[in-house]
């Protein structure tokens, strides 16, 4: 985290371990705010990495697994990046600026995901570079969120996906209730300022339970090389293109979509009772013993218990109960996703 963004971040009360915001003193109260408040949070959690160069375009759509070539200065687009094996070692945001491509993904992996990246680039001319301090990243959320976005910018992106840019700032439109904007270092506390007047403000986390009712899979370090994209419903939320050139793993992401059948899912439920982390295996007693699936993302829900999103096998979770770590653990209640599959 940006030392100048850390300190302005204290000065509005938020309390701030391993570079990351926990909260702005009242935990409960926060989560609370996530069920009827429009919130306020900071995304320092995330990395960035900047892709520059004339051959960036090309170099990026020969490794990742969407359509490069639909993302514009005013489009981004959920992307990932495969190991050979078509199995997920990141998911993250795309999107445009006046240099080039920016990628997005959780701050832990955003060192490996560079490193491996730039091993291929060889004779491309490409630049890869880390710029995470270089920006702010906010997090506006909650029913208000795209009439307090308006009231500041004076527009908005109209359509998921859509960006626009104001001066400093980018505004990325993620749902009718979701927005991301990045800043300036310098401009970062202004915006902050303004928008904590009518938004209440929350720790860095409450992002991924966000994600989570949206059905959005975050990789990490617990669960790289476990999903290929089917698995995660990548293809639901417009993370893969299967009409697009080849990249790592696109054999086996192909042939899974055209002549497999997909005997993993990953679905939404609940928890009342256990401490759920990415990476837990589920049972159920269908697999005699074996896993049945594995929890992508979790965190704390507003009305108690965890909510979280877990790959699960079709057949047990059509039929059967599934239970965290054993066949003793406490058991998880499906609820829908907010699209189709």
């Amino acid at each position: 985290m940006n030392l100048i963004w850390q300190q302005n971040l204290v000065n509005f009360g938020a309390v701030i371990e391993n570079q990351q915001v926990v909260s702005f003193g009242n935990p409960e109260k926060e989560l609370e705010a996530l069920k009827t408040e429009t919130v306020l949070i900071d995304l320092s959690n995330f990395g960035l990495i900047q892709f520059a160069g004339e051959d960036t375009q090309t170099f990026l759509q020969g490794q990742l697994t969407n359509d490069v070539r639909a993302v514009t200065m005013l489009n981004s687009q959920y992307s990932g990046y495969c190991s050979p094996k078509g199995r997920m070692l990141a998911s993250f945001l795309l999107w445009q600026n006046e240099h080039g491509y920016v990628m997005q993904l959780p701050l832990a992996l955003r060192e490996s995901v560079q490193k491996r990246l730039t091993m291929y680039v060889m004779r491309s001319k490409v630049k890869v570079s880390d710029i995470s301090d270089e920006f702010v990243r906010l997090g506006v959320a909650g029913n208000n969120a795209m009439n307090l976005i308006k009231q500041h910018y004076g527009d908005i992106p109209q359509t998921a996906h859509g960006v626009m840019t104001f001066g400093t700032d980018t505004v990325i439109n993620l749902s009718d209730n979701r927005f991301e904007i990045i800043t300036t270092t310098e401009n970062a506390a202004k915006v902050w300022g303004i928008f904590r007047e009518s938004c209440t403000q929350v720790g860095s986390h409450a992002w991924e339970w966000l994600e989570i009712q949206a059905g959005v899979p975050r990789i990490t370090a617990d669960t790289q090389e476990q999903f290929i994209p089917q698995m995660v419903n990548f293809e639901a939320i417009g993370g893969v293109s299967f009409k697009k050139g080849c990249y790592p793993g696109q054999e086996i992401v192909a042939r899974t979509q055209y002549l497999g059948k997909l005997k993993r899912r990953m679905y939404r439920a609940h928890i009342d009772a256990g401490l759920p982390v990415a990476g837990n295996e589920l049972f159920s007693q269908e697999m005699d013993g074996q896993a049945t699936g594995m929890i992508v993302n979790a965190h704390p829900s507003p009305d108690g218990g965890y909510d979280l999103l877990a790959v699960i096998q079709i057949s047990s979770a059509e039929n059967e109960t599934m239970h965290l770590q054993s066949l003793d653990g406490p058991a998880l209640t499906l609820l829908a996703l907010p699209y189709a599959l």
